[in-house]
């Protein structure tokens, strides 16, 4: 899970204790606990480790790089109190406010520099309702998919699954990680594909509409469930 908040032109950065980063500057981040929401989550990171209180306002980004990161935009609370060298601890050194100029910080890494600038992009002009994630049990990672697709006509078709009531079709990640899909678009091409649904699918991600996520029973409702917005075509064998 990951964090980006804005406040005016700054965002809030930390700067990490952990040994194999030690000293390199990067956006609050960590890992959910038992029996938390992702918002709960996102919360106790940020408090944890800049010692500040943010409201999470929307969901900003999901990123698939092996582990999934979520990305919020948040703003602060006026609560608490900047972390200084003096506050170190095993969750961070210490934060600071950043305009990302002056001066430059040693990054973990870049990859958050184009986060940076989806965050004030959204901001001053956002592209989507603010979206939290709803809390809803699911006990697996999966991805739920709405699937159009338009015919010749130029009808407007919606995949449904005819298995049972009829609903969006659904692609879950297995327990053996060499069956699990690495990303999201092949996870669909396969789920297409295996039920002979459309021949050779050429499949193209809009993003994510909303996540669904609960937390609060260890192995009964602590997956994650990401309902994706896809675009289908069928492409010449």
């Amino acid at each position: 899970m990951g964090f980006f908040p804005g406040s005016q032109n700054e965002v809030l950065m930390m700067q990490e204790a952990k040994q194999e980063c030690y000293g390199t500057w990067y956006l609050p981040a960590g890992r959910m606990e038992p029996n938390e929401t992702i918002v709960e989550a996102t919360k106790r990171e940020v408090k944890e480790e800049t010692g500040l209180e943010c409201e999470p306002l929307t969901l900003l980004a999901v990123e698939e790089r092996g582990p999934i990161w979520i990305r919020f935009q948040a703003r602060p609370l006026g609560r608490g109190t900047l972390k200084t060298p003096q506050d170190a601890d095993a969750e961070s050194l210490q934060a600071r406010w950043w305009d990302r100029e002056s001066p430059a910080l040693p990054l973990r890494a870049r990859d958050i520099l184009p986060l940076m600038d989806l965050a004030m992009r959204y901001r001053d002009s956002p592209s989507h309702p603010a979206t939290l994630p709803e809390e809803m049990p699911c006990a697996l990672l999966c991805q739920r998919l709405l699937a159009a697709f338009a015919n010749e006509a130029g009808d407007l078709w919606v995949l449904l699954s005819a298995v049972g009531a009829p609903h969006l079709p659904v692609c879950a990640c297995t327990a053996s990680p060499s069956q699990i899909q690495p990303t999201l678009l092949g996870a669909a091409a396969q789920l297409l594909q295996e039920h002979s649904l459309l021949p050779h699918p050429a499949v193209q991600a809009h993003g994510v509409l909303g996540v669904q996520h609960q937390g609060k029973s260890a192995g009964k409702a602590d997956g994650v469930c990401f309902n994706v917005l896809l675009w289908v075509s069928v492409a010449n064998p």
